[in-house]
């Protein structure tokens, strides 16, 4: 009886020591856009009309204006679903320095926009600090999309549709809330419709 009582107990022991060794680290993921669901976890800036339209957060209308989280991160991984035109102007602004004055300038860019003037920075690169090839070969018109976008410390990572489109180290902004954009188009027309189908974060 003793025997046993010794073995469960081991056994027990190496059940508990396998099942954390399997646990992933980290926190849970965070769910800020989930279908119709999700104006209430931002913040708006700007003059663009955000409204839940056909199972996502659309907007189509302002000169400019951006969803900003509510919550502060530093080191995260974004996994983003959205829906551009060819024409449409907008990305995912990180560690913002200022949610007053939304820039590439005081934020990290993830672009999207297929037919950006200067087409160094259009889909896929970080503004400022990571081109893509030109011709561009990452188009985000007319179909949905997918962003996974990783931040630990300097190192930041872009990738569009699963393949890495941008990748950086540059520690100059360090922490900060994100941002969701809907841009003017080229020469400032309003430009094509953004819709985010689910938004997450997860924090590392």
């Amino acid at each position: 009886m003793k025997r046993l009582s010794v073995f469960t107990a081991g056994l027990l022991l190496l059940i508990t020591l396998f099942g954390c060794a399997s646990t992933p680290q980290g926190s849970a993921w965070v769910t800020l856009i989930d279908g119709d669901k999700g104006l209430e976890n931002w913040n708006t800036v700007g003059d663009a009309n955000w409204r839940a339209e056909g199972g996502a957060i659309v907007a189509d209308k302002g000169k400019a204006g951006f969803l900003v989280s509510k919550e502060s991160y530093k080191d995260f991984v974004i996994q983003a679903e959205f829906w551009a035109e060819t024409d449409t102007n907008s990305g995912i602004f990180l560690r913002l320095s200022d949610t007053a004055k939304i820039t590439a300038d005081n934020a990290y860019e993830a672009n999207i926009w297929d037919i950006r003037p200067d087409p160094i920075y259009a889909t896929g690169a970080i503004v400022n600090h990571a081109p893509v090839p030109v011709p561009v070969i990452h188009k985000a018109g007319g179909k949905w999309n997918t962003f996974e976008i990783t931040a630990k410390g300097p190192s930041l990572t872009v990738k569009f549709n699963g393949a890495t489109t941008a990748a950086i180290e540059n520690g100059k902004f360090a922490s900060g809330p994100f941002a969701l954009q809907f841009g003017p188009g080229v020469k400032g027309v309003t430009g094509g419709p953004i819709k985010w189908r689910k938004v997450q974060i997860r924090a590392l």
